[in-house]
């Protein structure tokens, strides 16, 4: 890759000098706290010089290839949705969710089962010993889930999903509780805390049941005209908390994969991809474990990162080229809803794209209040709804996601940059404009020059701001 990136470098310098004026047209969209999405037009375009190589340049160097943006559709986010009325529900909805407009989120993950954001804890069959599944079912979603999914659907019917259990049934796991974690918002007892190790029962009986819970779960939801086109099949393996969870070591993920739930989904559910995740360790040896196994690669068509997984992300996509990486949740905060947050965002969506994924899931898309979940957690969202007024607030995050996913188009390539400026993304759309996302963190303004293609844009960016720049040419 270094060779390709110089010979790129050695090719703009060797044109630069002689490259003809072109007819171009940019779109610049600035947001600061107090003024956002604001739409610009101090944009001044100059020849191509070598000038500005100290500064940023947008190569033509295509990397992954963006499939989309998305969010976790929770049963706290309907009820939060429920505060509003019809006329200010269906605005917002189409804000978040519409395939031309606002943030355009398309690409949404679904948990199967409870998670910290379900109003309570449960599973599809808590019937002790039931490893027929004669007893499960769905009938919970029909309250939030399925709803919740059926109108965003109404808005983008073309709207892709994906799932992911946070705990199986209690009667499955080795304390017979949800958490592995004693809290203040739970009754697990102390002495039945999962230190470490396997909390799922590692015996062939509740491996098979487990396979076909999920499998079930792919019918349920097809029948209600949901199809859910890929699985990971445990969030979080290596987290201890009071919250729904489950800890799994590498050998029984790939046991899992390799005997269980790959030759189950390859002959039942042949459509549905399974991906290893939501990977949230930074243990390459762990993720090589599980993934080096021709047995489990005969089902793998992706690896799903979180958490602590970013810290190797850019790992995972050399080691595994052909494999789609995704960004599974992010990271939510305190519930500050602030600027920071927004910048820490960024920083994490770029720590992610630049390692190479194509999907990026922001966590709760809209909650009510502070954020409290379920266990007491205050978090971040995009969109915050007074439950007693209804008033409605777009947090610094929300626009940030705007600011990427309103201008990225699925099917975009990321675009390799240079350059001494590291607050800043690119993408080639389809239609072949190129999308720039530019942070600037610095309490005064920052002048900039960029150079793409055969020109130069110089531009000032506003202090504490995020800007979209999309340079048609």
């Amino acid at each position: 890759m270094k060779i390709k990136i110089l010979a790129i470098f050695t090719f703009i310098i060797s044109i630069s000098s002689s490259l003809p004026s072109i007819a171009s047209e940019t779109i610049w969209v600035s947001t600061t706290a107090n003024n956002p999405w604001q739409v610009r037009n101090e944009i001044t375009t100059i020849p191509f010089t070598a000038e500005i190589l100290n500064d940023a340049i947008i190569t033509s160097y295509g990397e992954q290839t963006m499939e989309g943006f998305g969010t976790c559709l929770n049963e706290l986010g309907w009820d939060a949705l429920n505060h509003l009325s019809q006329k200010d529900n269906e605005a917002l909805m189409e804000e978040l969710f519409h395939p031309e407009k606002g943030v355009r989120l398309g690409y949404c993950r679904l948990s199967i089962g409870g998670n910290d954001y379900s109003r309570n804890w449960y599973s599809y069959n808590e019937t002790e010993g039931d490893f027929e599944m004669v007893n499960f079912c769905i009938d919970r979603d029909y309250e939030a889930l399925i709803p919740y999914i059926k109108a965003v659907k109404k808005i983008n019917p073309g709207l892709r999903l994906w799932a992911s259990p946070w705990s199986p049934p209690t009667w499955m796991k080795t304390n017979r509780h949800y958490a592995t974690q004693k809290g203040d918002y739970n009754d697990l007892d102390e002495n039945n805390q999962v230190l470490a190790g396997d909390h799922f029962i590692q015996e062939p009986r509740y491996l098979s049941a487990y396979a076909l819970y999920l499998s079930k779960y792919m019918n349920a939801y097809n029948k209600e005209g949901i199809d859910i086109e890929m699985l990971q099949f445990q969030n979080e393996p290596y987290t201890r908390n009071q919250w729904p969870t489950c800890l799994w070591t590498p050998e029984s993920m790939r046991n899992f994969i390799a005997n269980y739930l790959g030759p189950k989904f390859s002959a039942e559910h042949p459509d549905v991809e399974l991906w290893f995740g939501t990977f949230n360790s930074n243990s390459i040896e762990d993720l090589n474990h599980v993934m080096q196994d021709p047995e489990v690669l005969k089902y793998i068509h992706g690896i799903g990162l979180q958490w602590e997984g970013k810290e190797i992300a850019d790992k995972v996509s050399e080691l595994y080229p052909d494999m789609k990486l995704m960004q599974t949740e992010n990271e939510c905060g305190g519930g500050t809803f602030d600027w920071p947050a927004a910048e820490h965002t960024f920083d994490l969506l770029k720590t992610y794209i630049d390692g190479g994924v194509g999907s990026y899931m922001y966590w709760n898309a809209v909650l009510a209040d502070k954020g409290t979940s379920t266990w007491g957690w205050n978090q971040n969202a995009m969109v915050v709804i007074d439950s007693k007024t209804g008033e409605i607030t777009y947090t610094p995050e929300f626009y940030l996601m705007k600011h990427l996913s309103h201008y990225v188009d699925p099917g975009a390539v990321k675009l390799k940059t240079m350059g001494k400026d590291e607050n800043m993304l690119a993408f080639r759309n389809p239609k072949g404009e190129t999308v720039m996302l530019l942070v600037n963190k610095s309490h005064k303004p920052k002048q900039m020059k960029i150079g793409v293609k055969e020109e130069v844009l110089t531009f000032t960016l506003d202090p504490k701001s995020f800007n979209t720049i999309i340079y048609k040419a």
